[in-house]
């Protein structure tokens, strides 16, 4: 797998960071706030403390709290506030109507979403020849006025000499339906989540979050015996058993792990070479997401962590997970990874992250834009510049 691209500039290694730094002075600037990571806590009993989302003139004031801020409208898949309209679900005869009278749907091929001119969602109008392979639709909400739902298109096969679905960590393929034009193909949405505005990124990740579901759940947990899926698609029935079932999100915790200059970075096994970005975790059950951070940083690199303070959270729809940011603070150094977990972790000072970010590095690559880890990072540095 190659290396992943970025957008710095290829400048020497100060002007990299230079550019860089006025980069990050022009997002917070433009945010309306300036983000502060406390020093690592003396207290030899952690703390959690979370920090509850306020207007960007709340940040400034009140920097005392604990952890940085990230507005939810600067992470992919989060901040469109899309009307789920939720109570038309129950209502076929409406939900009928929505569809038939002006509604568009998305198709999505083995979790890729139809794209058109490699930036923008593609919609559908209900009975076009694309969607012949699909599944029941799935209503996703009321964007302005406009209902949209999603299908799995998953059945179809692309014709003969159709250029092959890549393996591994990130699928660079396009495929094209002979129904469509050719300005329109199923790509990978890691390569287009950066390029969607607020609203085509929500939809985007529900559509994909709840077909994966029901995709990979079409038999009873309790029976056995097929279900079928009803409210819109946001449900399944079981007509054996009577049992219903619920599309299913995974809770995982994302850390940035400091230690006064320099902050712990990991990479799992197939990941692009030189790709190193904040360690994460599934939340156990039982568990709160706090000692999940801790459990999670103990068990792949042996570091142990105090304080931890929540930062924000972003839906991520690989393939349905919510990522919870944290900040955490090492109370210890010595690294000894787990092999089953992680294939490397490392401590990074400020200065060399500063050049990873900048594409500067000669061997570590940054975090995926969009990302959580991605803004996690730019935050810390844009703190610890200071």
């Amino acid at each position: 797998m190659g290396k992943p691209t970025t957008n710095a500039p290829n400048l020497p290694n100060h002007l990299g960071r230079f550019h860089l730094w006025k980069q990050l002075q022009y997002i917070f600037s433009a945010l309306g706030c300036f983000c502060r990571f406390p020093p690592i806590g003396t207290s030899s009993r952690p703390r959690d403390t979370i920090a509850l989302a306020q207007p960007a003139w709340h940040h400034r004031a009140k920097q005392s709290n604990g952890a940085a801020m990230i507005l939810t409208d600067t992470l992919v898949f989060a901040g469109s506030a899309l009307d789920r309209a939720a109570h038309l679900r129950h209502d076929p005869v409406k939900m009928a109507d929505l569809l038939a009278n002006g509604g568009q749907v998305l198709p999505l091929w083995r979790g890729k979403p139809l794209i058109v001119g490699g930036t923008n969602l593609a919609w559908v109008p209900a009975g076009h020849p694309v969607l012949a392979h699909g599944t029941d639709p799935v209503f996703l909400g009321l964007d302005d006025g406009i209902a949209r739902f999603a299908t799995d298109i998953s059945d179809w096969s692309p014709e003969a000499g159709a250029e092959a679905v890549e393996v591994g960590f990130f699928d660079s393929s396009a495929q094209f339906h002979p129904g469509l034009p050719d300005t329109h193909a199923f790509l990978e949405l890691r390569g287009v989540m950066t390029q969607l505005t607020p609203r085509a990124a929500e939809l985007v990740a529900t559509a994909k979050a709840v077909l994966h579901w029901h995709r990979s759940h079409r038999f009873c947990a309790v029976c056995g015996a097929p279900s079928n899926p009803i409210n819109a698609g946001w449900q399944r029935a079981c007509g054996t058993c009577a049992a219903q079932h619920f599309p299913r999100t995974d809770p995982v915790v994302i850390m940035l792990v400091q230690r006064g200059n320099k902050l712990l970075l990991g990479r799992s096994p197939g990941w692009p070479e030189g790709m190193f970005s904040c360690l994460a975790g599934f939340v156990e059950p039982g568990e709160t997401v706090e000692a999940a951070v801790r459990r999670e940083v103990l068990e792949e690199t042996n570091i142990t962590v105090g304080d931890v303070r929540y930062v924000a959270s972003q839906p991520w729809p690989f393939p349905a997970s919510l990522m919870m940011g944290f900040i955490g603070d090492a109370t210890s150094d010595d690294i000894t990874i787990d092999p089953a977990e992680l294939e490397a972790a490392i401590w990074v000072t400020r200065e060399d992250m500063m050049d990873i970010m900048a594409g500067q590095h000669p061997t570590i690559r940054p975090a995926r834009k969009g990302a959580i880890a991605y803004h996690l990072i730019a935050h810390w540095l844009a703190d610890t510049a200071r």
